[in-house]
C-alpha cells in the first residue's frame, strides 16, 4: 500500500521520481522501487516522506484514510472551538457544499 500512496502524493503535488528522490535524497530508482512496492521504506524514511508530504504515517501505510497527523487533526478542532457561531453555521454549509461536489 505504501507504493500507491506515495505515488498519489507525488503526482499529486506535480513531482517527478527524479525531484522527489533528490528532495528525500535518495536515488530515483528507490524512489521507483518504493512506488512498485519492490522495496519498502526503513521507518527512519518513511517518517521522512510522511513529513515531507505533510501526512500522517498511518496515511502513508494505508491503514488510515486521514492524511492529517492528529497533531493538526487537534489543531483544527481547537480553531474550530473558538469560530465564532456565524462562523461555524457557514462552515457547515461549505462542508455541505463539499460532501455533495466529492459524493461523500
Amino acid at each position: 500500500m505504501i507504493g500507491e500512496r506515495l505515488g498519489e502524493l507525488r503526482k499529486d503535488r506535480g513531482l517527478k521520481q527524479k525531484e522527489l528522490a533528490d528532495k528525500l535524497g535518495i536515488s530515483i530508482h528507490t524512489v521507483s522501487s518504493y512506488e512498485r512496492n519492490l522495496s519498502t521504506p526503513d521507518d527512519e524514511m518513511k517518517i521522512r516522506i510522511a513529513k515531507f508530504f505533510n501526512v500522517s504515517v498511518d496515511y502513508l501505510l494505508g491503514t488510515s484514510q486521514n492524511q492529517f497527523s492528529n497533531d493538526k487533526t487537534i489543531s483544527r478542532l481547537i480553531i474550530l472551538d473558538n469560530l465564532p457561531q456565524a462562523a461555524v453555521k457557514e462552515l457547515d454549509k461549505f462542508l455541505v457544499h463539499l460532501k455533495n461536489k466529492y459524493k461523500l
